[in-house]
């Protein structure tokens, strides 16, 4: 039932908390000198406890994963090594061009202690020979190894690279290495057993080289065709290859044909030393791995930044909930993130609304329950003192309005456990149930039916009417339609038992702009200016014309509760009549407004 009757005036008290000011004396103590010890110390105490959080490992942990797998692609993959090695390729071919060329320039051919110089044989004329019948042909001359040799250690002292020449049959006849006096290498010194540390430097620099390269093997002085590159110079092509030997070092070999008069007098073959080219990559590398690791520094402060941007804000939030949950009497204030414009400040504006929301229905619960036994301790109040009174009556009629007095209570009593039960069970009604269409045509339709059947004790008719596009026309809503038909009912009962016998009132259901409206009038008295807001507080009746009790003060309380759940909106507001002999305009009646989301 609604009901607007001025309730007892209640007073609450508030605590007040002061705070003290507390001064401290501090003595003045020397300034240290600066330690880069302790700074060091409180730097690393500060990561140690900013890296605590999980999240912050994860952040770094990606990072650098990240930054590790670019890196080692860059050394497995590096431009730089493969253009090195043509490179290098390039410059033995053109330097094995130069030195064969010089090599089949400096041969010479002895018979019979005369030595027959190849140059001569350019000046012979047309049938003329060089030499008895028994001697070589001027064309089939083979390499002396004395000539060329002095030849090779010039040429070849400066360039670190091995030589080695070939006969025309591939067998060995001259390599570099075995000139004494002529080239001199500084060989490491006889090593023990490798360890577990250089075969493992050695298995991951064979596993970076190796790819789909040969592997190199030194072959026998009288298989030099055992060389692909030898095979072809031999048969007057030139050609370069790319091995990696047993210590996983890149070996880059070419071999071009020594040429005279157009005869191949056998093959000239140069290769790098094992650390060659190695060195240069690893120098490559080594730059790459520094870059890296002033990448991976700059990663990790840029990832701890991050982290303490994200995990800082997040355990501070977790904190606060925390907190709010160990003291649930005492607000706890989240703190305030959403100038971030993030998902942190989302978050916290999140918490924050939640929290709001969490202690005003808390203090709403408390206000309730002081409310009710505030309104429970009056009827209480006065039965308690009918009862002790009635043993003291002296006559029937005092006994009769004692007990008069002591059913009113009862029934008042009744009425507010009744109300009050059924506004304490509403919002877990309204979060249990599923919203579903509810046709409001139909509901207002019955729900007037209703009222004009029983008009609860009031010689007052409804009438309805809906103001649509079309008399068919559905005005629908999403809601529960057993509370919206409590609403309505609420207002139709409390309109009639505002309205004179014989009067009416009006329903009147219409679109407005999206939403659902539902208007009631009445021809009443009206509501007072200062109690249009206050009748929609819990336990708050303003009814002069019917005795003191008769009403709960809960109904128009409860009805916005509903409407509020559904999204709408409800207000009261007084009809104007025509002005009275003054030009004021007088009060026609009252009229409630109810909004609702259309769907």
């Amino acid at each position: 039932m609604l009901d607007r009757t001025q309730p007892d005036e209640n007073q609450s008290a508030g605590d007040i908390a002061s705070d003290g000011v507390s001064e401290h004396v501090v003595e003045d103590k020397p300034q240290r000198g600066f330690r880069p010890l302790n700074w060091l110390k409180r730097a690393g105490q500060f990561f140690f406890a900013l890296s605590f959080s999980s999240l912050t490992r994860r952040i770094v942990s990606l990072n650098l994963a990240g930054l590790v797998a670019l890196v080692a692609s860059i050394l497995y993959l590096s431009q730089f090594r493969a253009g090195l090695i043509d490179a290098r390729a390039q410059s033995l071919l053109v330097q094995a061009e130069i030195i064969a060329g010089a090599i089949a320039a400096s041969a010479t051919v002895q018979t019979n202690a005369i030595t027959i110089d190849p140059d001569r044989l350019l000046d012979l004329k047309p049938g003329e020979t060089y030499g008895g019948p028994d001697e070589y042909s001027p064309l089939d001359f083979p390499i002396n190894p004395e000539r060329v040799a002095p030849v090779l250690r010039t040429l070849i002292s400066p360039t670190k690279t091995r030589a080695r020449i070939y006969d025309p049959n591939g067998s060995l006849l001259l390599d570099s290495r075995n000139l004494e006096n002529v080239l001199r290498l500084d060989l490491p010194p006889p090593a023990e057993k490798p360890g577990f540390v250089e075969r493992g430097m050695v298995a991951v620099r064979t596993w970076l080289n190796r790819g789909d390269l040969p592997l190199y093997r030194e072959l026998g002085p009288e298989n030099g065709n055992g060389y692909a590159e030898v095979g072809d110079a031999l048969q007057g092509q030139k050609r370069s290859m790319v091995r990696v030997n047993a210590r996983g070092e890149v070996i880059v070999s070419v071999a071009v044909p020594v040429l005279r008069s157009r005869a191949i007098h056998g093959a000239l073959m140069l290769s790098t030393q094992g650390d060659d080219i190695d060195q240069m990559v690893t120098a490559e590398r080594l730059a790459i791995l520094k870059v890296g690791g002033v990448a991976a520094a700059v990663m990790i402060m840029l990832s701890l930044l991050l982290a303490s941007t994200i995990a800082g804000p997040v355990r501070r939030l977790a904190d606060s909930a925390e907190s709010v949950r160990r003291r649930i009497k005492a607000r706890i204030e989240i703190p305030d993130f959403t100038r971030r414009r993030d998902e942190i400040g989302h978050l916290s504006g999140a918490l924050r609304d939640m929290t709001s929301a969490l202690y005003s229905r808390i203090e709403a619960i408390e206000m309730f329950a002081a409310d009710v036994a505030h309104e429970l301790k009056n009827p209480l109040t006065s039965l308690r003192s009918a009862v002790e009174t009635l043993p003291l009556a002296r006559n029937e009629n005092s006994r009769a309005r004692l007990l008069e007095v002591i059913e009113h209570d009862v029934k008042r009593l009744d009425r507010l456990i009744s109300d009050i039960s059924d506004a304490s069970r509403l919002d877990a009604e309204l979060q249990r149930q599923d919203a579903v269409p509810v046709d409001l045509r139909r509901l207002l339709t019955t729900l007037v039916s209703v009222a004009n059947e029983t008009k609860l004790g009031h010689d007052v008719a409804v009438e309805t009417r809906f103001e649509g596009r079309s008399p068919t026309d559905a005005f629908a809503v999403t809601g529960h339609d057993s509370r919206l038909g409590q609403v309505v009912s609420n207002l139709l009962s409390n309109a009639q038992s505002f309205s004179e016998a014989g009067s009416k009132v009006r329903l009147t259901c219409r679109r407005a702009r999206g939403e659902i409206e539902i208007v009631v009038d009445d021809d009443g008295p009206g509501i007072r200016d200062d109690a249009l807001e206050r009748i929609f507080e819990r336990f708050y009746t303003d009814r002069p014309h019917q005795g003191f009790g008769q009403n709960s003060g809960l109904g128009l309380s409860i009805s916005k509760q509903i409407v509020d759940a559904h999204g709408g909106r409800i207000w009261a507001e007084n009809r104007a009549g025509p002005p009275d002999d003054e030009g004021v305009p007088t009060v026609a009646g009252a009229r409630f407004v109810v909004r609702l989301p259309a769907l």
